[in-house]
């Protein structure tokens, strides 16, 4: 895999999870995590020793979440996790869109509880 160097990502990226194509918010907060390179690595990566706080949520980033939203929806992306630095979709995470315990635990919300009932509404009763 390629792909394009961001020198904006030196200041980290912004991982925001979307629950069919629209992000998770619990009373004004957002599941999202600004993930930050660890000294040395060029990579934002939590397990890589970079580390995590509550983002900003710009206006700039919900237009990307508008753009994009729809398609993931369409395409049956139930789940995803974007990493977004500056204006741009870095990755779009689909199978294992991890992070989401760090948001929880920051902002002391559970963002599990609305994917889980989610789930739990596609099921056949």
């Amino acid at each position: 895999m390629a792909q394009e160097y961001l020198p904006k990502a030196q200041k980290g990226d912004i991982r925001l999870f979307l629950l069919n194509g629209k992000p998770i918010v619990i009373d004004g907060k957002t599941a999202a995590i600004h993930r930050a390179q660890a000294k040395n690595d060029i990579r934002s990566n939590v397990h890589q020793g970079g580390s995590v706080s509550i983002p900003k949520i710009s206006k700039k980033t919900l237009d990307i979440v508008e753009a994009v939203g729809p398609k993931l929806v369409k395409d049956g992306m139930f789940l995803v996790g974007l990493d977004i630095v500056d204006d741009k979709v870095m990755e779009i995470n689909v199978f294992s869109p991890g992070g989401m315990g760090h948001a929880c635990r920051m902002n002391e919300v559970n963002f599990f509880e609305p994917v889980i009932h989610a789930i739990e509404n596609k099921l056949p009763v």
